[in-house]
């Protein structure tokens, strides 16, 4: 077991014991080659996990490593660290940017790519699911060792939707106490700037059993005697915690101007957005409701719906891939859109996607048909993709629907599904129909 500070910093190493952290790895790694600076404060000797380049010692406190990304991970080992200094506030820059990383911690290209967007739901970027934060002095913090197992701080996200000159979405963790939720949107509403708005959404899903989110939120509804079903207990906790998470963000903010509240409810149901709708003092504290409108094809073992299976499918040409897509797929994504438009209409609220887009993937053991996989993949680099894209896109804005967050920027493909836009950070659009159909 490692000893490390508050930050995560390893304070000492047993003997015959070495620390790895791993910065970019990946089936198919393409981050950037060239020479990486490393700085850091204390005492300790650093080894490079592969043999990927060459590290030279520049300085006090400073080495270049000459990096080859075509030959494996970028992973680095601590060997070996002064227990009365010891090696500590690492920081690892991308090739030419030492001079500017101080002032902008964020890759240039990266602003430049997503300049322009309306909004950015920061879910994943804030380790929202299945997250344990509760306490507001057990947050991310800036000075963290990593912000892989927490989230990135609040003051970077903040300093990100600046930059980009783009509201913010934030999902506050389930387990959150008050004192959390207050002290996280004051330092909101002491750096952002005026004219962008914070988006705030009670965590992630709730109505998904696949999460630690919906175990907690049917608990609570249960123990407060919301319901005697489960599922329902879960959503109408959910509806009651989010008021008052936006009732603490009205008392900071002297208001709602500034603020989007999001009550997110299932696409494919519309009898739930209803019911969290109409739910107590919802009405008076919200302003979107939030779905996920996906253009669903999720191809189990077994054909539980008399149609896909992944030996079935696994066996189709592309061609059958589109024709599943466009007949049923699209359709139903588009139905859904509908029907939520109605309720919100009818309960005076704009209706938003906080998360959309393709949802091809192999479930419940299905994602190891390595055949289905291959398809499905391909299917995402098809111009068609494109098109469909397109098309949903299209529907979405006649019928009236507002903002739409595409579920996500960057993420490889894999048998796990095909999310990212883009696959790597120097994808060009070309390389991606549903990027450049966004």
């Amino acid at each position: 077991k490692l000893m490390l500070d508050k930050n995560g910093w390893v304070t000492k190493l047993d003997k015959a014991c070495r620390a790895t952290k791993i910065l970019c790895s990946g089936d198919d790694v393409k981050y950037p080659s060239g020479t990486y600076v490393m700085l850091y404060e204390g005492e300790g000797e650093i080894q490079l996990l592969a043999p990927i380049g060459v590290i030279r010692k520049t300085g006090q406190g400073r080495l270049e490593i000459d990096v080859d990304s075509k030959r494996g991970m970028f992973a680095i080992d601590l060997i070996s660290t002064n227990p009365q200094n010891p090696m500590r506030n690492i920081r690892v820059i991308a090739p030419g940017l030492e001079s500017s990383y101080q002032d902008n911690p964020w890759h240039p290209a990266f602003l430049k790519r997503w300049a322009g967007v309306a909004s950015i739901r920061v879910m994943d970027m804030m380790a929202t699911n299945h997250s344990t934060q509760m306490l507001w002095e057990n947050r991310p913090k800036p000075e963290d060792v990593s912000y892989a197992e927490k989230g990135v701080p609040v003051e970077l996200l903040v300093d990100l939707a600046n930059r980009l000159g783009t509201d913010v979405w934030f999902c506050m963790p389930h387990l959150a106490n008050d004192e959390f939720i207050k002290q996280f949107a004051m330092v909101v509403k002491r750096n952002l700037k005026p004219q962008l708005h914070a988006w705030v959404e009670y965590s992630n899903e709730l109505w998904n059993g696949g999460f630690d989110q919906y175990d907690y939120a049917a608990k609570q509804g249960q123990a407060l005697k919301l319901s005697n079903n489960v599922w329902e207990g879960a959503f109408l906790y959910n509806a009651k915690r989010s008021v008052e998470i936006f009732k603490i963000w009205e008392a900071v903010f002297g208001g709602d101007d500034r603020l989007v509240r999001v009550m997110a409810s299932q696409a494919s149901n519309g009898w739930l957005s209803f019911q969290l709708l109409k739910a107590p003092d919802v009405l008076a504290h919200t302003d979107v409701l939030a779905i996920a409108p996906y253009i669903a094809m999720n191809v189990p073992i077994t054909a539980d719906d008399g149609v896909l299976s992944a030996a079935k499918v696994a066996k189709w040409n592309l061609d059958q891939v589109f024709e599943y897509i466009n007949t049923v797929a699209l359709p139903d994504a588009n139905r859904w859109i509908d029907e939520n438009k109605q309720v919100a209409d009818a309960y005076g609220v704009k209706l938003v996607a906080y998360e959309a887009g393709q949802h091809l993937v192999g479930v419940s053991g299905a994602e190891k048909n390595d055949n289905l996989s291959r398809l499905l993949i391909n299917a995402n680099q098809d111009v068609r993709m494109g098109e469909v894209y397109a098309n949903h896109l299209k529907h979405w804005q006649t019928a009236g629907g507002d903002v739409i967050c595409m579920f996500n920027s960057t993420q490889g493909w894999s048998p796990y599904g095909s999310w990212g836009l883009l696959q790597n950070y120097n994808d060009s659009a070309s390389e991606s129909p549903k990027f450049k159909s966004v």
